[in-house]
């Protein structure tokens, strides 16, 4: 039989056994180590996951900016029955006449058109940050603090010439074909003139900022053959066969600002290569700017419809050369890759 004298040994000696035994203190270095590597783990699987998220928050706020500048078109249209031009003869950009249409009138009664976009009095609007013009993914930072970003870019078309045809038989660029898109010097297309239609039809894209610095090579910068092409065709493989890593091929780093000065290198685009490859000029007066962007695989288009698509960088040539033109008779019945 046992009696309470003997429990009260009985626990005694128990309690004598836990509370005499040396406490653990922490954790070992084993331990230690192995929770370290437990969490480096799930932030190496947690941290594409966030980025990705990211990127895709970044990419929805660029493709909205490209529906509403393509809203801004529309309304421009209904105004002036008509599109605006690629630019004007002072170089006066196309995103200078939407500025009333994007919430901007106080900086567009600042701007003369009959003025360049470099006189004197258009400095502090060429400097203006308008977030609009700007897309969240691209990491520029070389952009000059007195210019205004621009990465959204109009379409001219498929064709190299950059101006007009000239009616001189002695002009380099005499027989060229004319720009075949929507924008380009004192242009005016009004919607019935693009009867390839306008969901068939591509109005804005996207092109990176430059590093204003012709000492190092970037995927923005323009680049030059040194070659005078007579096609769409061998200005895109001549463009695409020179070395990028060798300087004398840099031609013009400015790229992407300011958003008044309508240039092929600041506000215009082409649809001679595809999304994403690289972009060249030739002087005197040949150019393929190509669409950029910064998301993968490919670039945001926004349509003359005002509709936006994600084309991929494998898109057929021949297709994205369709998109480019408004009057060609083209049929475009897949956008995907071919």
């Amino acid at each position: 039989m046992t009696t309470l004298t003997g429990s009260l040994i009985v626990t005694r000696r128990y309690f004598h056994i836990f509370t005499s035994a040396s406490p653990r203190k922490g954790f070992t270095l084993v331990e230690l180590l192995v929770v370290i590597a437990i969490i480096g783990s799930l932030v190496g699987l947690l941290l594409p996951a966030v980025q990705a998220a990211r990127e895709s928050a970044r990419r929805s706020q660029c493709g909205n900016h490209i529906k509403q500048l393509g809203a801004a078109l529309h309304n421009y249209a209904s105004t002036a029955r008509g599109f605006p031009s690629g630019r004007n003869s002072n170089n006066i950009s196309t995103h200078a006449f939407l500025l009333p249409f994007i919430e901007q009138v106080d900086l567009f009664s600042k701007i003369d058109p009959t003025r360049t976009w470099n006189d004197p009095i258009h400095t502090a609007v060429a400097s203006t940050k308008i977030s609009t013009f700007r897309c969240p993914s691209d990491p520029a930072s070389g952009l000059p603090a007195f210019y205004g970003g621009n990465n959204y870019r109009f379409n001219q078309g498929s064709n190299i010439l950059w101006g007009n045809p000239p009616t001189d038989p002695a002009d380099p660029q005499f027989g060229m074909a004319a720009p075949n898109g929507i924008f380009y010097l004192d242009s005016r297309i009004r919607f019935e003139d693009i009867l390839d239609g306008t969901s068939s039809t591509a109005a804005i894209s996207e092109h990176g900022i430059g590093d204003f610095t012709n000492g190092v090579s970037t995927r923005a910068d323009t680049f030059w053959p040194q070659t005078f092409p007579a096609t769409p065709d061998e200005a895109a493989r001549q463009c695409e066969s020179l070395d990028p890593v060798n300087l004398s091929f840099q031609r013009f780093s400015n790229v992407g600002g300011p958003w008044l000065y309508g240039y092929h290198s600041t506000t215009i685009y082409f649809h001679v290569s595809g999304p994403n490859q690289r972009s060249c000029m030739y002087p005197p007066g040949r150019i393929m700017t190509t669409a950029k962007s910064d998301h993968a695989g490919g670039v945001i288009l926004g349509m003359c419809d005002g509709s936006t698509r994600f084309i991929s960088n494998n898109i057929n040539l021949s297709v994205w050369r369709s998109i480019g033109t408004r009057d060609q008779g083209e049929v475009i019945s897949d956008f995907s890759v071919q």
